[in-house]
């Protein structure tokens, strides 16, 4: 089994979470955006716990493109703006070790709510303040964070950087609804507003109506996907209607992805062609593309 990196700096300060001493480290920059990192150590706060089942089902979507010769005892992964703590769990039992590191609160409610992965640390520092020395991990993995930070091309450099040569990339990044028609933008663009105004609310209120988002948008939508799933045979054409990646997730990430989406201040979102731009950009190289949801996610190889 791999052994823990050490820090290249010595914490700020420490915070006990459950079991852990959470190392600290201060610092900002241009891909941090504190806002949001509140934002979303509120939400983690509030959504810290997923079903085991549910994790290793949605883990799976987003490793579709992770060859097993990647991962395995050897290996030392960094979950980096690892939120809940889901995808840190996921990657315990298929590699040696992981630092799940993240800059918000988030840190400390994952800390606790893990504390029975005796193979993953946890670190509260973000992608301005990696407190490792560049090319350190063999595989790094970024879902669904590096949209919400304002230089987004900036960060997924930043992310490559901690690879050793040879290491990988797994990234996740909001699509810009590729190959979706006027109607579906026409929607995007009036929930977009609406975001614009929830993220600005107090804490409690912005999560009741996401909450009520959920309920009565995310769930009707769900229903009628697994309905037409079921009409449509082995047709794939029900994919089309929107939302319709929730069909097989539970209300618990309803709410969440709810709340992550209309709670968030900063969100971006990349054609397949600028996600594919930004990885070599940033040194990496093999990028592969997955062809289903959610998209878009790609793994790239540090050359």
């Amino acid at each position: 089994m791999s052994c823990l990196p050490a820090y290249n700096r010595v914490p700020l300060h420490s915070v006990r979470a459950g079991a852990y001493e959470v190392a600290c480290f201060g610092g900002g920059g241009a891909h941090r955006d504190e806002a949001t990192i509140r934002s979303f150590g509120e939400e983690w706060g509030k959504f810290n716990r997923f079903d085991p089942a549910e994790v290793e089902r949605v883990g799976n979507e987003y490793f579709d493109i992770v060859p097993p010769q990647l991962l395995g005892p050897q290996v030392l992964a960094l979950d980096l703006g690892c939120g809940s703590g889901r995808w840190s769990r996921y990657l315990s039992g298929r590699v040696g070790r992981v630092e799940a590191m993240d800059p918000s609160e988030a840190v400390f409610h994952a800390a606790a709510a893990h504390s029975d992965l005796a193979n993953v640390r946890w670190t509260q520092a973000g992608v301005d303040n990696i407190p490792f020395a560049p090319g350190t991990f063999d595989l790094t993995i970024c879902l669904g964070v590096l949209h919400h930070v304002p230089d987004t091309a900036g960060a997924v450099c930043k992310a490559a950087g901690t690879l050793r040569p040879g290491g990988h990339l797994l990234l996740y990044l909001y699509y810009a609804l590729d190959g979706r028609g006027p109607l579906y933008r026409g929607l995007f663009a009036l929930s977009d507003l609406l975001r614009k105004g929830l993220y600005r609310l107090p804490g409690p209120l912005k999560r009741f109506l996401c909450d009520l988002i959920a309920v009565a948008v995310y769930l009707p939508l769900r229903g009628l996907a697994r309905l037409m799933r079921r009409m449509a045979g082995t047709a794939g054409w029900w994919r089309k209607l929107p939302l319709s990646y929730y069909h097989d997730k539970s209300f618990t990430v309803l709410r969440n992805d709810a709340l992550d989406r209309f709670g968030t201040p900063v969100e971006q979102r990349f054609t397949r062609e600028q996600v594919h731009r930004m990885m070599a950009d940033a040194g990496l190289s093999e990028i592969v593309f997955s062809g289903a949801a959610p998209f878009w996610h790609a793994l790239g190889r540090r050359t």
